[in-house]
């Protein structure tokens, strides 16, 4: 995994990084690993306020993006249509369409995610 820190604008703050992984599999495992897996669990309770997006690009085609609590719209947000996370499209390996179950549990289950 490569890793670069970026800041897009000090006021207001918006701050973010790019990351290069070698496969899906790797990013599923590392997000569920700790302890990232704790801070998203932390963070999907309670974001004080801040938002997070990604976006996720493949190689042999394809990305899919979260925009949570992101306001004004950004990304591919600004341009094509958005919707809810929910059911098949949970998990990012299928937001791409690939028809692959995911390989990992989810950081929290879907059902307390939007319990709320």
């Amino acid at each position: 995994m490569l890793h670069e820190d970026i800041t897009w604008s000090l006021i207001p703050p918006h701050f973010g990084m790019r990351q290069y992984w070698r496969d899906l599999d790797s990013l599923e495992r590392w997000t569920r690993s700790e302890p990232h897996k704790l801070w998203w669990q932390q963070f999907f309770k309670d974001a004080g306020g801040t938002g997070f997006w990604h976006e996720a690009y493949f190689i042999g085609g394809g990305m899919e993006a979260i925009y949570d609590d992101i306001e004004p719209p950004i990304g591919f947000a600004r341009f094509a249509p958005t919707q809810a996370a929910r059911g098949a499209i949970f998990s990012a390996r299928r937001r791409l369409g690939r028809g692959e179950p995911p390989t990992v549990e989810p950081v929290i289950a879907e059902s307390e995610y939007y319990s709320g």
